[in-house]
């Protein structure tokens, strides 16, 4: 049946609820260029305003994942899982889950994105190994999980199309931050990527998009509803991201760090955290273990016993990357520039997202699409939230081939920071977890 576009911006904005055959018609027309974006535009804004039903909510996911292809991971023997991060400064679990999952025997099918602005991407820090690639066919895709327990791939062009789509009209009309439109977003691709069950960390705080507790829980119970509706069992941690998480913020630098972990070490709250998602991941999975602590106990093994880092390599191998990628020239920045603050006292608050931007002026990152990373360039966080500092020690070291960057770096970076004579209390690194 043919709709008119009028008649749906009308509806919206009266709060009047939408149909699935009006959302399906709405999303593949647009989708095949036959709506233009101002009627489109009108309707973001409505939804902005009045927002949508969870009906509603599931209508708009099912139709975005299904305007393109939909990934079949049949062919892969059990429970598929995948998971997924709303993004976070320094966030390099991706990258440790992987392994993990794949050395407890439970297969892990993910399209990861690339990093715009100052979130980090997992496809660039695994494209910092020389020689790795990230796109696959399809076969290829399959094989890999097939060959190594896990596959971390770019998106494909063809995955969610209407999702690109919209989000390129959300982020220039400033209906970005809907929960509903961001919940869809989301899950359209989680779905579209042919997972049977899904692990989401949902970031809170300065270096997130949801800066505040009750808005991660809203999103967080927001795309568990939709999981389920569409038989997609969903878990949500929500954890904290109000300083960077680990002290890595960069590519190479961060798959080094995923490696400390992958060997049994790490910074505390990065090991936290993944321990954390890995045992929600385990429980959902047909190797569930009759207790959190069983699980926990397993995770804890296979990150201590080397059979996590084996896996990682053999992926690095599996997909033409140079194994001895730690001893490259591409990895090593020229220009190693150390940080100190101005006073001395305890790091008290964090702007985790100019963290980020400072990273991105070393050329860690992209503010436009086509722009080059430098897989060296990165800052080393040296001091974290309720450390003592002092003018005498560094607080970071800021990495780069550029030395024109480093100045202006600095200067965010010490911005991004305040010191107090009091010590701060420092938010547990998982706060809550959704969906059990």
């Amino acid at each position: 049946m043919a709709y008119r576009m009028y008649d749906l911006i009308e509806m919206k904005k009266h709060n009047i609820p939408l149909n699935e055959d009006e959302i399906r018609w709405m999303v593949g027309e647009y989708t095949a260029g036959r709506i233009p974006d101002y009627q489109i535009s009108a309707f973001l804004m409505a939804v902005w305003f009045q927002g949508l039903s969870d009906e509603e909510t599931s209508f708009l996911t099912m139709a975005m994942a299904e305007s393109g292809e939909m990934m079949d991971l049949s062919a892969i023997p059990g429970t598929k899982l995948d998971k997924h991060s709303s993004g976070g400064i320094g966030d390099k679990t991706t990258l440790i889950l992987g392994p993990v999952m794949s050395a407890l025997g439970i297969p892990t099918a993910k399209m990861s994105g690339r990093g715009l602005g100052f979130t980090g991407g997992t496809v660039d820090k695994l494209e910092s190994i020389p020689g790795l690639r990230s796109e696959f066919s399809l076969d290829e895709f399959l094989q890999v999980v097939k060959d190594v327990g896990f596959v971390e791939a770019s998106q494909t062009k063809n995955l969610a199309p209407a999702d690109k789509l919209l989000y390129a009209l959300r982020d220039v009309t400033a209906t970005v931050d809907s929960i509903p439109l961001i919940a869809s977003s989301i899950m359209s691709k989680k779905i579209a990527a042919g997972a049977d069950r899904i692990v989401l960390d949902v970031k809170c705080g300065s270096g997130a998009f949801m800066q505040e507790l009750s808005s991660a829980k809203q999103l967080a119970e927001t795309m568990i509803r939709i999981g389920e509706s569409v038989g997609r069992k969903t878990v949500a941690v929500i954890s904290d991201m109000n300083q960077p998480l680990g002290r890595a913020v960069g590519n190479a630098i961060e798959v080094e760090e995923a490696l400390e972990v992958l060997s049994g070490g790490g910074e505390e709250r990065l090991r936290e955290l993944v321990i954390r998602l890995a045992v929600e991941m385990l429980q959902l999975s047909d190797k569930a273990k009759a207790t959190e602590e069983e699980a926990r106990e397993e995770v804890i093994r296979v990150l201590t016993d080397g059979s996590a880092k084996e896996r990682f390599f053999r992926y690095v191998e599996r997909t033409g990357g140079n194994t001895d990628f730690q001893n490259s020239p591409s990895w090593k920045a020229a220009y190693q520039e150390p940080v100190y603050p101005k006073e001395a006292g305890y790091l008290y608050f964090c702007n985790a997202s100019e963290v980020g931007l400072a990273a991105v002026i070393l050329g860690a990152g992209r503010d436009k699409k086509e722009d080059v990373i430098d897989p060296a360039a990165g800052i080393r966080i040296l001091k974290k939230l309720g450390d003592p500092v002092t003018p005498e020690e560094p607080i970071a070291i800021l990495l780069t081939n550029k030395k024109d960057s480093i100045p202006a770096a600095k200067e965010k970076l010490l911005a991004a920071y305040s010191i107090s004579q009091e010590k701060p209390e420092v938010r547990p690194v998982v706060e809550e977890v959704l969906g059990k």
